[in-house]
This record gives C-alpha cells, structure tokens and sequence, in this order.
C-alpha cells in the first residue's frame, strides 16, 4: 500500500542511514519498525517467576543497595564476605 506519512527529519535520516547501512529500503526499514511497535508483548502477560531467596534475607548491616558508589567501593574493599558477616 502507499501512503504519505510525516516523520521527523532526524528520524528520518537515521532510517535513511540504516537502509543504506544494510543494502534495504527505507520503506523496509520503516516496516519493520511499525511490525515490531505493532508486534503484542508477551513478556507483560506473564508474571516473572520468584527468584530464589536463601538465608533470613535481607543485607549485610551498611549495605545500601539504593547506593551505587558505595556498594561498588565496599566490593572494591576486599573484604571476604565471612569478615563482614
């Protein structure tokens, strides 16, 4: 079928890229964008299943998980996980 369509140019010049990147049309290029916008998640249908918890639970006393830089010096540190228990 063909159609008109508005598209942002940046947008466009980046689909244009990828055409010419992989030997295809922009039309393809485009296509495949709209199936897989299209395409039905499965992933939210289903429920992820439980992890596996062992021990009581929870984190070591000082341990911050909301914390990136002081989980990634405390691993850093060297201390065997026996020492901080």
């Amino acid at each position: 079928m063909r159609t008109t369509i508005r598209i942002d140019e940046a947008l466009y010049r980046r689909a244009k890229s990828r055409a010419a990147e992989t030997g295809r049309t922009v039309s393809d290029i485009i296509e495949d964008a709209v199936r897989e916008a299209l395409r039905p998640d499965l992933r939210r249908a289903e429920e992820p299943p439980p992890l596996p918890t062992f021990g009581a639970g929870g984190v070591l006393p000082g341990v911050d998980l909301s914390n990136n830089a002081a989980l990634r010096d405390l691993m850093d540190e060297g201390v065997s996980l026996d020492a901080m228990r």
